[in-house]
């Protein structure tokens, strides 16, 4: 029997931070849901213009390329910064206080992805293209296509030190429209790039540019818009007046020395481990376009790359603007002040706070649970029918399908995983750090057999998605255990249990499903659209079909509001005063 959670109200400490992330939020799921919609529509033409060879190149192995140098760049640094970042202090209130050259010294620390950019771009490129194999080298324009990506990369760096302001302020609206227009302007330019090119006599010849100038496009519009919302930022970190003479540096070593004169030292260590990690944590992000590009023919790779862009919209509009906005709520509700950071008793953690960050952490699993239930009963079942209207007629013979049909369980534990890693991010030490990134190699072994054995199972690119799910569920019992063990040592209850879905839900999700997948209705519309294609879908049978599932799905939620979600909403701690 479940518990169900306490109907008592917390005051948010931080004078509306809760208020603050929650607007955030809802602003960045509006962005994403509003880019990908636009983008979802010029795909479809997108997809019909670009080769697979061109759109597997570019959606696999272009985008593995600037992932590597944004995420090894910047990740580490963007942690770090929302941890120390001091609660309600702007750029614009820094003088001659301790609190004041601190966040001159985070601004500096701001500019450190720019620094790391360069290196890790010349490095990613040059074994890039040492590595790409002779089909990809010998499409047009390769070589001009990569320079572009890479360039866009450290174009996007630029963007760093007003971006980690804006999260540090809480304000979220610059980020929206930058990123809006941004994504905007990178789906135009593609589209308009490869509309050119398909009707000149070598068409097919511009395809990789065209994605290459898109992704520019995107990175030049940020800056821009950044730049003109927040002022043109210090690239380069300046020298701090307040630490050219520190007593407490000068018995340190020469390069401690150089550090504290220009950074806060404790988060520059912290920025600096937490990079060191995300190499493991990006290589288990980004292990299936690793294999892919190494093992799999282009054409396969486009197939794949359709159906995990159609995939991860769920992904991209829910739960990565939820695991950002985590990290900002976490970091500040349980990050002490600046002064207390420095003392011998270490961090200590006020008791209400520690209480609304467990309530809230159970409250988002609890909701993701109860979202991922949903999304396996009826994705499982009207998938056969939105394959016709999402993927081109050349791509339903390939492993697209199937991929997408992976995708559905593999929504669940990546949602899981984003939250409770975005805890973990938000509290853990440098101790902390390098102890999960040991367990993060011991994670990436059991991807690669997991991979491996699928592969020689016979589940064809499948595999990759079935490896990355156990991946995910390993990190995600990891990352559950640190969470227990941290409320625990805080002498804070946190019970998992509490979050599980009631059995009255469950059970109305698998009448639900029964009552949808075992109707003659059901394998009536199958057929009619296998014969007759996304013709059919506005045909009677399909529509009645999908009546039938709207009104089973609002059932299960009327079900879960009723039995959980009432209970969630009493629990949060909604005071902003």
């Amino acid at each position: 029997m479940n518990q169900q959670p306490s109907s008592g109200r917390l005051k948010d400490k931080d004078g509306g931070l809760l208020k603050r992330s929650l607007t955030s939020l809802f602003s960045l799921m509006g962005l994403q849901l509003g880019s990908r919609l636009l983008t979802f529509v010029l795909n479809q033409a997108l997809f019909r213009l670009a080769s697979p060879q061109a759109f597997g190149t570019a959606a696999i192995q272009f985008e593995l390329i600037l992932s590597t140098i944004l995420f090894l760049s910047r990740e580490g640094v963007r942690n770090a910064l929302l941890r120390a970042w001091p609660r309600n202090t702007t750029i614009h209130t820094q003088g001659s206080t301790s609190s004041g050259d601190h966040v001159a010294a985070l601004t500096n620390l701001s500019a450190l992805p720019i620094i790391l950019g360069l290196p890790v771009s010349l490095a990613t490129a040059v074994a890039y293209a040492t590595l790409a194999s002779v089909d990809v080298c010998r499409q047009p324009y390769f070589h001009v296509a990569l320079s572009i990506y890479v360039f866009a990369a450290l174009s996007e760096l630029f963007s760093e030190p007003m971006h980690n302001r804006a999260m540090g302020e809480v304000r979220t609206g610059a980020r929206v429209r930058a990123e809006g227009l941004g994504i905007t302007c990178k789906t135009l330019v593609t589209y308009l790039v490869l509309l050119y090119d398909s009707n000149r006599p070598d068409s097919g010849e511009f395809a990789l540019v065209a994605f290459a100038l898109g992704q520019f496009a995107y990175s030049s519009m940020v800056f821009f818009s950044y730049v003109y919302q927040m002022g043109y930022p210090t690239f380069w970190p300046t020298r701090l007046p307040t630490r050219q003479s520190s007593k407490a540096a000068a018995s340190r070593s020469t390069i401690y020395r150089i550090a504290s004169q220009y950074f806060d030292v404790s988060s520059l260590h912290l920025s600096l481990t937490m990079t060191g990690q995300s190499i493991v944590k990006h290589i288990l992000t980004e292990g299936d376009k690793i294999m892919l590009s190494w093992w799999s023919a282009l054409e396969d790779q486009g197939g794949y790359a359709i159906a995990v862009n159609y995939g991860s919209l769920v992904a991209r509009i829910v739960f990565q603007p939820l695991e950002e906005i985590c990290r900002v709520y976490f970091s500040r509700i349980l990050c002490p002040p600046v002064e207390a950071k420095s003392t011998s008793t270490g961090a200590q953690f006020d008791r209400r706070s520690l209480r609304q960050a467990s309530e809230i952490l159970l409250s988002l699993v609890s909701i993701q649970l109860a979202c991922s239930v949903l999304v396996i009963v009826f994705a499982t079942v009207y998938l056969p029918i939105f394959l016709h209207l999402l993927l081109p007629s050349q791509y339903l013979s390939t492993s697209a399908p199937k991929v997408l049909a992976a995708w559905i369980w593999y929504i669940p534990v990546l949602a899981i995983n984003g939250v409770l890693e975005a805890f973990f991010s938000s509290i853990a030490t440098s101790q902390d750090l390098r102890r999960q990134s040991k367990w993060l190699v011991g994670f990436s072994v059991v991807f690669i057999i997991s991979a491996i054995g699928f592969y020689a199972s016979g589940f064809g690119d499948v595999s990759l998605v079935y490896a990355n799910i156990i991946n995910l569920a390993v990190r995600i019992i990891y990352a559950a255990q640190y969470a227990s063990s941290f409320f625990n040592r805080n002498n804070t209850a946190h019970r998992w249990n509490a979050s599980t879905p009631t059995w009255q839900f469950l059970l109305a999700a698998v009448l639900s499903y029964l009552a949808i997948s075992m109707t003659k209705i059901h394998h009536q519309a199958v057929i009619l659209l296998q014969t007759k294609g996304r013709g059919a879908i506005l045909s009677t049978i399909v529509m009645s079909h999908l009546a039938l599932g709207a009104g089973m799905g609002l059932c299960c939620l009327a079900t879960w509001w009723l039995t959980s979600g009432r209970y969630l909403v009493r629990r949060a701690p909604v005071k902003t005063d």
